[in-house]
């Protein structure tokens, strides 16, 4: 039952071989994958990089000046409006 047998030598051979070749093409295709998937990401970081975040606020603020004119001056900042005043005219 435990006989040994042997395989002779040419069939050895052309199973070598072949996995050998197997082995390269693997090798390339996992090269290939590799490329692709730095080739992706650099695509899209440079897709991602051409768009310009800007975080905008906008304030709408009614102030009333006591001599109806249009400039205001808020926390230190001189704001120049559109003078809205209620007709009145000293």
């Amino acid at each position: 039952m435990n006989e040994v047998k042997d395989i002779p030598y040419i069939a050895f051979e052309s199973s070598q071989a072949r996995m050998e070749r197997v082995n390269k093409k693997l090798w390339i295709v996992i090269l290939v994958l590799i490329v692709a998937l730095v080739g992706t990401n650099v695509g899209w970081i440079v897709y991602e990089n051409q768009w310009q975040y800007v975080d905008t606020t906008t304030v709408t603020q009614d102030v009333d000046s006591s001599d109806g004119g249009n400039a205001i001056i808020n926390d230190g900042v001189h704001i120049n409006g559109e003078s809205k005043t209620d007709g009145i005219t000293d």
